[in-house]
């Protein structure tokens, strides 16, 4: 649970034009989804169920939204403005289907991996598209991929390991070190930013 805190401190000090702030807030809701996994998984509940699921929905559209400043928020923030307000909406419209009409797991993961996949498909096109210049969007890359592959384990479902390791366990445990990766990156592309900004 403590991937994001060491890097808060290094991201806080970049100062901005960058992706600082988003990367911040990102930092905050990774850690407030890991927060909830952790009750949800300790206490099982409707409503620990319900945050647990929330905030890994919010994680994700968070990500889709830090995306979207780095590729064309920081040239046109009414634009990443805008977008925020529709991934808003988005989520909440799906907080209140599932929380007012019903709870239907299925809604719940083909809506988390529709928005896993915009999730890919963005960061990816924008990592392959700058790779060239920006040599430290290989981490992006490498997270992006990395996440979709073990995406796989919460989708394929095998015997726990030693009685105690089973799929979704393995696939909190491996969000840590991924985490800290993108984290790393969010440092180093914020710091080009300023670098870029110092020479304008």
């Amino acid at each position: 649970m403590g991937a994001p805190a060491w890097t808060w401190r290094s991201l806080k000090e970049v100062p901005a034009p960058s992706t600082r702030g988003p990367g911040l807030v990102c930092q905050m809701v990774s850690l407030n989804a890991w927060f909830w996994s952790t009750v949800f998984h300790t206490k099982d509940t409707a409503l620990t169920e319900k945050m647990d699921y929330f905030c890994a929905s919010t994680v994700i559209l968070h990500s889709i939204y830090l995306c979207c400043v780095r590729t064309v928020g920081l040239q046109r923030p009414t634009v990443a403005s805008a977008f925020r307000a529709l991934l808003l909406l988005l989520l909440t419209a799906h907080v209140s289907y599932l929380s007012l009409v019903r709870f239907d797991y299925g809604y719940n993961l083909a809506a988390n991996v529709a928005i896993g996949l915009v999730n890919l498909v963005w960061w990816l096109a924008w990592c392959l598209w700058n790779r060239q210049q920006l040599p430290h969007v290989r981490k992006c890359m490498a997270v992006v991929l990395l996440l979709q592959g073990l995406s796989l384990l919460e989708l394929l479902d095998f015997p726990p390991l030693f009685w105690v390791l089973d799929a979704h366990a393995i696939w909190h445990i491996s969000t840590i070190p991924v985490h800290v990766l993108f984290f790393s990156f969010l440092e180093e592309d914020s710091l080009y930013l300023l670098k870029g900004s110092k020479l304008d």
